[in-house]
């Protein structure tokens, strides 16, 4: 038999990297109410939005009003992406209770991303890091680009370390490995989690898929088999990245959640909560959302 977890952790990151890719702006008021409607799914973290420059990601402008008016349920971790000690300010005005910070392992995704190199991103993260942590706020570090770049192509599993090893030296608690344009087959989960795993413990990582090509719940399953138990999710399947054309949205919350609870997994999640957020997200959107179990659920109503 598979040697898989008991227990996975999922993070729900539609409100953020599902909406920010998205044409359309959603009501702040209708954000509100779908966040406070997640709170209540049993999703012990969510990542409600951004603080980068509006003007970069006009989707989230509302992100200050949004941290500041939801209903926080106490066994919920809400957290924001924040790109330097600006962003950070405002969000802790807004109220996380988590920080991310994120860069690429790949130099031109990094470029066209954040404006910056690689090299001259890690002082203004350093920095990031040491103010949230100063304000009492654990922070998680994404990395893009992990496996492939829409640039560069193929992404040595060293070069991620490298940048692993440089936001672990500046105090972040965790690391989400991104599959940013939803290319990664097995394979190349098993080579990267072979290397980072081989320097650092399997709680300490968490993985982030996107399903452009259909293979994130395969990912998921080696990943599990690496003993990795935290995943970021997107109801429904929302999202995509802004520099990476092309890219699809994330895993769906809805599908992992089929995948886990099928294996006997424990998640604390309700489905039906999740199934009713999205319902609620793809009326607002007004287009159907890519996720099979949504989808599957939907046309049985």
């Amino acid at each position: 038999m598979m040697n898989l977890p008991k227990y996975v952790q999922i993070k729900e990151v539609g409100p953020r990297d599902g909406l920010q890719n998205e044409k359309s702006w959603i009501d702040t008021a209708d954000k509100i109410a779908w966040i406070n409607m997640l709170s209540e799914s049993g999703v012990e973290e969510i990542e409600y939005s951004s603080f980068v420059n509006p003007k970069w990601i006009p989707a989230l402008a509302d992100a200050r009003e949004v941290g500041q008016k939801i209903k926080r349920n106490p066994n919920v971790s809400y957290s924001a992406l924040v790109p330097n000690v600006k962003g950070l300010d405002f969000a802790l005005e807004a109220g996380i209770d988590r920080a991310s910070v994120f860069m690429s392992a790949s130099e031109s995704h990094n470029i066209n991303n954040i404006n910056k190199s690689i090299a001259d991103t890690y002082p203004v993260l350093k920095r990031v890091i040491e103010e949230a942590k100063r304000s009492g706020k654990p922070v998680t570090g994404y990395v893009s680009t992990v496996f492939d770049c829409p640039h560069e192509g193929r992404i040595a599993p060293s070069e991620v370390l490298r940048v692993c090893e440089k936001l672990f030296e500046f105090g972040v608690d965790d690391i989400s490995l991104g599959d940013t344009i939803g290319s990664a087959v097995p394979s190349q989960v098993e080579q990267l989690l072979e290397t980072v795993l081989h320097h650092y413990p399997q709680e300490k990582i968490i993985m982030h898929f996107h399903d452009t090509r259909g293979m994130a719940i395969a990912n998921i399953m080696t990943s599990m088999q690496y003993g990795i138990n935290r995943f970021d999710s997107s109801i429904g399947g929302l999202g995509g990245c802004p520099y990476a054309p092309g890219a699809a949205g994330n895993v769906a919350t809805n599908d992992v959640l089929y995948l886990l609870h099928g294996l006997g997994i424990h998640t604390g999640i309700n489905e039906q909560k999740i199934q009713e957020a999205s319902l609620f997200i793809q009326g607002k959107l007004g287009k159907a959302l890519p996720s099979k179990s949504l989808a599957y659920l939907a046309s049985a109503i």
